[in-house]
């Protein structure tokens, strides 16, 4: 018994590892260095991503309320594997800040509750992964103590998720009312189109459009991205979200799967509205944390497409989107990081001229851009084609222009920024900026996701065959 515990609960034990030896040595050291608890916390990443890899058999724990897989210790790689990206593009941030060792103990206790959420086998299971991923969520979003608008983000982040909290438990609350269990398992056969259910259906669906961020549940997004340090928004942006989808598609498959038609009448209204707010509002904005903020929603849209294709396709579109999603985001986020911490410039107008002082850097931002446009050869270009293929198993066509319009939309901001680094002058450009050198392998890691993922078609055959 004890084995399987150890075995099946590979990841969590290592996150838990890594949250005991951060903690021990901020209480053992009254003058712990920035620099070794940065380089610790690399280490003790890079440990939970090999863990992770380790071979391990199917199985569950504690009568089936912790189960694991292949597809899950995949999805808990990912984003484990994200997490380390940003801890390494965070280096001239985390290095200089007071607060670093609690900075990371915060970063991992999220990791540690979206890794249970994923596993959840029940209900209530998901709920508590979900506030221990989200609470210490909302401390780090404060850790810009300086500012202001940091401790204002914060407190937005914490009523928008205290009230999808309420949603989400309301909903549960009705499910378990109407069948008298709360297991992933034996609600797949007892849900129905009763209203009571239909309502818990429309209730978690609005609890889970908080947390990604989808139109109308979206408003807390860009001022809290806007108002969080970069290292932060980040990972809102990929870990956090991508946590929260790979779970909605698991849901929606296995408790709501006898009630197709419901699912996705709300999916084609969710989806058609996210894309079209998120990429006028993405057109307007200035600062470049705003900007991605509003791409991040727009992306979402696409993402909603693909999950309402009802497929094995669609389910595995979504992991691979989201696989590509982590390379194009953090290449992006890895270049505002940089330029935040060195000069606090946030403001697209203050790249003007990027390519004339930081030609490797501009590069690096524009194959992101290019990916989260979707223009080919570059892996959104895929991982967009195979949502819209997906979505397109419903022959509903008019979901599919809408989405065609809005990536043919999406191009004009995303070249945007393009043209204002390679094509805009600017007398006062900003300096040449000098990368430490995990942030320089940290960039090159995702422009190598970038450019390798997409073609690379094994990727995504792999991860269509966890679903079959």
């Amino acid at each position: 018994m004890m084995y399987n515990i150890l075995i099946l609960m590979k990841t969590e034990w290592a996150l838990c590892l890594a949250l005991f030896v951060l903690l021990f040595m901020k209480l053992g050291s009254a003058n712990l260095q920035n620099k070794v608890a940065v380089n610790v916390t690399y280490l003790l990443l890079l440990l939970a991503l090999a863990v992770g890899f380790v071979p391990a058999p199917a199985g569950n724990l504690f009568g089936n309320m912790f189960i694991t897989n292949d597809l899950l210790r995949l999805e808990k790689n990912m984003l484990v594997f994200a997490t380390l990206i940003i801890a390494l593009q965070s280096n001239s941030w985390t290095k200089n800040h007071s607060h670093t060792v609690e900075f990371f103990i915060l970063m991992l206790s999220t990791l540690l509750g979206m890794s249970f959420m994923l596993s959840a086998g029940n209900l209530l299971m998901f709920y508590l992964g979900l506030e221990l991923s989200t609470i210490p969520l909302a401390a780090m979003v404060n850790f810009d103590l300086s500012k202001k608008q940091s401790g204002e983000a914060a407190m937005k982040m914490i009523i928008s998720s205290a009230f999808s909290s309420g949603l989400l438990l309301f909903g549960i609350s009705l499910l378990y009312g109407t069948t008298g269990t709360i297991a992933f398992s034996e609600l797949a056969g007892s849900v129905g189109y009763n209203p009571l259910q239909v309502f818990a259906f429309i209730l978690l669906l609005a609890g889970f459009g908080f947390k990604i961020s989808a139109v109308p549940f979206h408003l807390w997004t860009a001022d809290v991205y806007q108002g969080a340090p970069v290292a932060v928004t980040s990972y809102l942006s990929v870990v956090s979200k991508g946590a929260v989808l790979f779970v909605l598609v698991s849901v929606l498959n296995k408790v709501f799967g006898n009630t197709p038609n419901l699912w996705y009448n709300m999916l084609f209204l969710l989806s058609v509205a996210t894309m079209v707010v998120g990429n006028l509002f993405a057109l307007r904005q200035q600062n470049f944390k705003r900007f991605l903020a509003f791409s991040s929603i727009a992306q979402v849209g696409f993402i909603l497409v693909g999950i309402s294709g009802q497929s094995v396709q669609g389910s595995a579109s979504v992991v691979f989107f989201i696989l590509v999603y982590i390379f194009s985001n953090l290449g992006a986020f890895g270049v505002v990081s940089l330029v935040s911490a060195l000069t606090g410039k946030e403001d697209i107008d203050d790249y003007k001229g990027f390519y004339q002082t930081n030609r490797g850097l501009t590069w690096v931002m524009a194959l992101s851009l290019f990916s989260l446009a979707g223009i080919p050869p570059a892996a959104g270009f895929f991982g967009k084609l195979f949502l819209l293929m997906a979505g397109a198993a419903q022959g509903n066509y008019l979901l599919l222009t809408i989405a065609a319009i809005n990536m043919i939309v999406s191009l004009y901001y995303y070249l945007r920024v393009v043209r204002a680094m390679f094509m805009d002058k600017n007398d006062n450009p900003i300096p040449t900026l000098q990368a430490h050198f995990v942030q320089r392998a940290a960039l090159a890691v995702c422009v190598a996701g970038v450019l390798f993922t997409g073609v690379y078609s094994d990727a995504y055959n792999y991860i269509y065959s966890l679903f079959v």
